[in-house]
């Protein structure tokens, strides 16, 4: 059986490889032979993600077709691509790509350590903020007067709270999105509701889209519940969702499921537009597939003059093809873990149903608390603090990046929480090792991707600001000078500590 999940026609890697700026030359100003030319550029295109990984490249003849080159160059590279390991073949099936075999995913720099571990370690690992008080307090002591008859029932709400599910409702009403109570259940936090739709609609061995980088928990979440992830690669920048791929994917692959983060995206902080929203809402109700978008992140826009597109659920009034998913984590504080999903009654129901297995409900003080900010206009002052907060933090850590470490590329959001950096090309995986070593804690970008891409870039979330953010830059500047001497962070397989050809 083939081992490939997705395609890269002749025309499209042709396309992909002529847009990457040319390599300079080699010792004695000698070009590489064009064979070595050509492995080192679809080696590249892999590990940055903008071909993915278990992805069929096209034949031999079709490629030298599409590259003016003789069928034995595209041979002599896919061979020297097998031979590295970044490349698999069958007889029948073809070629796709892969990376090295000893290339784990890194197993560190996202989760969040306990404060008291911390030290004088600067922890970028985890894209979260302190909670906005006096918000915070506010909303548990109004949930506390409210408690008292809600203490005197079972206190199991499977589908939530009825007054939060009917204040979510409202919520997306008022944005235009005609809701009912009966289309929301109340989740302990998005990654509550993610494994709820999961399990419900993806069994082991299902087949769920993704893009590529996306959220690592949320892919780490689908792997452990056996699926197959069918990566989507991105369009570079902050362009964000390259609807021809999608439609590709979605054709060929026919995922049960396709994950998105449309709003200010993890880790890029791409925002989709309204034509990338209606045309990916389109492409997964043609393929069949349930389209769960994460709107985690809507209401972080930081800029005074985005424009914010509608919901993609906006773009299926029937509510036969979109599930959202939206949480209470980014906008207001991690430790309030409550989320929800939005979705047609009858897939409500069928979430409410297997919930009986799962974790019966959320707790209701939790909830309450985010019923008394919604309805008091906590919610919405909360919200604007926090905005300005990450918008101070971001302008600090960019400005401070920019200073420390001129040759890492990025562009700004105007939204999110984080930022997606190349590194210059050196290794993620080695830098978020360095990085322990002087004092800075950093996720390197193979966890956002599937199977070991984007090991030359590092995501950097706008949790500090101020001097912090200034240090953070400085020791994320020693530890590439250490990977630079070949004296940081432990080898991960054979990736080298520069991995650009």
């Amino acid at each position: 059986m083939a081992q490939w999940t997705s395609a890269v026609g002749a025309a499209q890697l042709a396309r992909l490889l002529n847009s990457q700026q040319e390599r300079p030359a080699g010792p004695g100003n000698r070009r590489p032979p064009a064979y070595r030319a050509l492995a080192d550029g679809i080696r590249l295109l892999v590990l940055e993600g903008r071909v993915p990984v278990a992805a069929r490249l096209p034949a031999e003849r079709e490629l030298a077709l599409s590259l003016s080159v003789s069928r034995t160059t595209v041979a002599a590279a896919y061979e020297a691509l097998r031979t590295e390991g970044f490349l698999e073949s069958r007889r029948g099936a073809g070629s796709w790509t892969a990376v090295p075999a000893g290339n784990p995913l890194p197993a560190r720099g996202l989760e969040p350590l306990p404060p008291e571990a911390l030290g004088s370690m600067i922890d970028l690992g985890c894209a979260a903020l302190p909670a906005p008080e006096p918000w915070l307090t506010r909303a548990v002591q109004g949930a506390l007067e409210e408690l008292p008859p809600y203490a005197h029932t079972h206190g199991d709400y499977p589908a939530g709270l009825p007054a939060l599910r009917s204040m979510l409702a409202d919520r997306y009403t008022a944005r235009g999105i005609p809701t009912m109570p009966e289309q929301i259940m109340v989740t302990t936090g998005a990654m509550g509701a993610m494994d709820a739709i999961c399990h419900l609609f993806a069994g082991r061995g299902e087949r769920i889209a993704v893009e590529s980088p996306s959220y690592a928990n949320i892919l780490q979440l689908m792997r452990e519940a056996g699926a197959r992830l069918v990566p989507v690669a991105m369009a570079e920048g902050l362009r964000g969702w390259d609807l021809d791929r999608w439609r590709q994917v979605l054709r060929e692959a026919a995922p049960r499921l396709a994950y998105v983060v449309a709003d200010f995206h993890n880790p890029t902080g791409a925002l989709a537009d309204e034509g990338q929203r209606r045309g990916m809402v389109e492409a997964a109700r043609s393929a069949g597939t349930v389209l769960v978008v994460d709107e985690t992140m809507s209401e972080l826009h930081l800029d005074a003059d985005v424009d914010m597109p509608r919901p993609v659920c906006g773009f299926d009034p029937a509510g036969s093809t979109v599930i959202t998913v939206g949480s209470a984590s980014k906008a207001f504080w991690a430790g309030l873990r409550i989320g929800w999903v939005r979705a047609a009654p009858d897939v409500i129901r069928s979430l409410v149903a297997a919930r009986a297995y799962a974790d019966l409900g959320t707790p209701v003080v939790e909830q309450l608390a985010v019923n008394w900010l919604l309805s008091t206009g906590g919610w919405e002052r909360a919200v604007e603090l926090r905005r300005a907060q990450a918008r101070e933090n971001r302008d600090a850590l960019v400005a401070a990046v920019r200073r420390e470490l001129p040759g890492w590329e990025f562009e700004v959001p105007r939204g999110g929480l984080t930022l997606w950096v190349r590194s210059g090309g050196l290794s993620g995986s080695r830098l978020a090792e360095a990085g322990e070593q002087v004092g800075v804690r950093v996720p390197s970008g193979p966890r956002f991707g599937v199977d070991g891409a984007f090991e030359g870039y590092v995501r950097l979330p706008f949790t500090v600001g101020g001097a912090v953010a200034e240090e953070a830059a400085v020791r994320l500047a020693a530890a590439a000078r250490l990977v630079e001497s070949g004296r940081g962070g432990v080898g991960v397989g054979e990736t080298p500590r520069s991995f650009v050809a």
